[in-house]
């Protein structure tokens, strides 16, 4: 980087990024995406847990808690595809020369 000032502004120079480096970056947001998928994983695990736990309290019915649960997967199948378009459009963003 070559900084360099016209008395109000400093402007950084960034010199392009090598073939290697967007392939790095590439990686690291699959990564990021794959933490965001099992986050939205642990997050259907607990609403599936708080579920069984009204229903094994008698405060819902069977009929409900399988609702739940299928409501809770949708959304999550739902943040999932979320989470994949974001990497896939970030994926194409970084490698664009």
């Amino acid at each position: 980087m070559n900084p360099s000032s016209d008395g109000q502004l400093i402007r950084l120079a960034f010199p392009p990024l090598t073939e290697e480096r967007r392939k790095e970056m590439v990686k690291q947001v699959k990564r990021l995406g794959e933490e965001a998928k099992i986050a939205v994983r642990n997050v259907r695990r607990e609403g599936n847990d708080a579920l069984k736990k009204f229903e094994k309290d008698k405060e819902i019915t069977e009929d409900d808690l399988k609702r739940g649960e299928k409501e809770v997967q949708d959304v999550t199948d739902d943040y999932v595809a979320l989470v994949d378009k974001v990497i896939a459009e970030k994926e194409k963003d970084l490698m664009e020369i």
